[in-house]
């Protein structure tokens, strides 16, 4: 019986722990269910590497709050995170949506890499097409002192 026990305790020291407190809680499960998934996509702008739904922080339970609000107002989920988005930024989506803007950002360095490299190349390439300068006649008499010394 001890070793059940012991079981239990420890399936529940590994089960994941929501922030969720009760009285944020839907009363009808489809509607909950609904709250937890939007919950789980949205940022808390306190913990920033957390979701809503996973942080204590007081702002992401008001957020939490807002989101029930929203759904039991009948939103849908695009109009509940466009609602939170209108309000906090799209700093607030853990998975930012795709948009110009985005693929600006994230093509950016990938162009800085591109074009430096291509500043390179042209900057090598010319180098070697440059001929070669002739050595002043003080540069060959040390270089021909040099390789009479080695012979």
């Amino acid at each position: 019986m001890m070793r059940v026990l012991l079981l239990l305790l420890g399936l529940l020291a590994v089960a994941p722990a929501f922030a969720v407190e009760p009285d944020e809680m839907l009363a009808d499960p489809a509607l909950e269910a609904r709250a937890r998934a939007l919950s789980a996509e949205l940022r808390c702008m306190v913990c920033q590497n957390q979701s809503i739904d996973d942080s204590n922080a007081e702002l992401a339970r008001d957020l939490r709050v807002l989101v029930r609000e929203r759904i039991r107002a009948g939103d849908t989920d695009e109009e509940v995170l466009s609602y939170v988005v209108s309000r906090y930024g799209e700093f607030v989506l853990l998975k930012p949506r795709m948009s110009a803007r985005n693929a600006v950002l994230w093509a950016t360095p990938l162009l800085v890499l591109a074009g430096g490299g291509l500043i390179a190349f042209l900057a090598l390439r010319r180098r070697a097409r440059q001929p070669a300068a002739a050595l002043t006649e003080e540069e060959e008499r040390t270089l021909k002192a040099v390789l009479d010394r080695r012979e």
